[in-house]
């Protein structure tokens, strides 16, 4: 039994969840976190320090671990050795890349102009948040566009767990009522990865 602590409105859950699919697990997942509580409880903090959101624990292996990316890392390492995991060293680490350049440089660029568009009601909206945001994360999407016009997918000729972070992460950017900027390759990647069956239930969901 593969379990998962987290609300799926969370951009770090939807990662997880979306490699879970493409791997076909059977995952039994519980809302957590923001408006469904538990990550403060003493259980949970004892399993997740962070206490934020996701936790996943496999049973079979007795792994319990609470960082998006290494989660996804974990279960394509598992499940999909030489495939989503890729086999050699160049394209692994290649994909590893990205996964890092996700959590640590576009994912904080774009953080503070989802929270205003989102989750920060319209009269206490900070325009000069949004606008700093976007200032800081449009230069990024066209460092991906110009690495997409290059390949097919993120890591190279095919699909592999690199696209799932970077691709969640698109997502939330473009589903923001701003307006964007053309990127055809980035747009061709992401209309590709996007309606594939794993990502059903994850990038088809409204940001929230």
């Amino acid at each position: 039994m593969l379990r998962l602590w987290g609300r799926l409105s969370s951009i770090n859950v939807r990662k997880v969840v979306w490699a879970a699919q493409e791997l076909g697990i059977t995952v039994q997942r519980t809302d957590a976190g923001g408006q469904f509580g538990l990550v403060r409880e003493a259980d949970y903090l004892q399993r997740n320090p962070n206490g934020l959101v996701p936790l996943m624990e496999d049973d079979e292996t007795s792994t319990v671990l609470w960082e998006s990316n290494p989660i996804v890392r974990y279960l394509c390492a598992r499940h999909s050795p030489g495939e989503l995991y890729p086999e050699t060293l160049r394209e692994r680490f290649v994909a590893e890349q990205w996964m890092d350049w996700q959590q640590t440089t576009l994912n904080p660029a774009g953080r503070d102009a989802f929270v205003q568009w989102i989750r920060t009601p319209a009269a206490q909206r900070d325009d000069g948040l949004i606008a700093a945001s976007v200032a800081a994360t449009e230069p990024l999407m066209g460092l991906l566009d110009a690495h997409l016009a290059r390949q097919p997918f993120m890591a190279g000729d095919r699909f592999t767990m690199a696209d799932i972070p970077v691709a969640c992460e698109i997502h939330r950017w473009w589903g923001l009522p701003q307006e964007r900027v053309a990127r055809p390759h980035l747009e061709r990647w992401y209309n590709t990865v996007s309606t594939r069956p794993g990502a059903r239930g994850v990038l088809d969901q409204p940001l929230s």
